[in-house]
């Protein structure tokens, strides 16, 4: 059975994140606010142990900071 996703919010941008099985220290991430439905990123530790929620806002502002403002996608 999969992980229950959560949302998270960082810099005024709203994401989901979800854990897959089997993947310890993996995350999926789905830019809710973003203006591509769907449009998210992957996240992985190394070694693969539970991110803190430290490590997962800074995930998010590293793909944000990637992000084209024009396409609203990493170019």
């Amino acid at each position: 059975m999969a992980n229950e996703p959560w949302r998270m919010s960082v810099d005024g941008e709203e994401f989901e994140v979800s854990r897959p099985d089997g993947r310890p220290g993996t995350y999926n991430f789905t830019w809710l606010t973003g203006p591509n439905p769907g449009y998210g990123f992957g996240f992985s530790t190394h070694p693969p142990v539970p991110a803190d929620r430290e490590q997962l806002e800074e995930a998010m502002r590293d793909f944000l900071a990637q992000v084209d403002p024009d396409t609203g996608h990493i170019e």
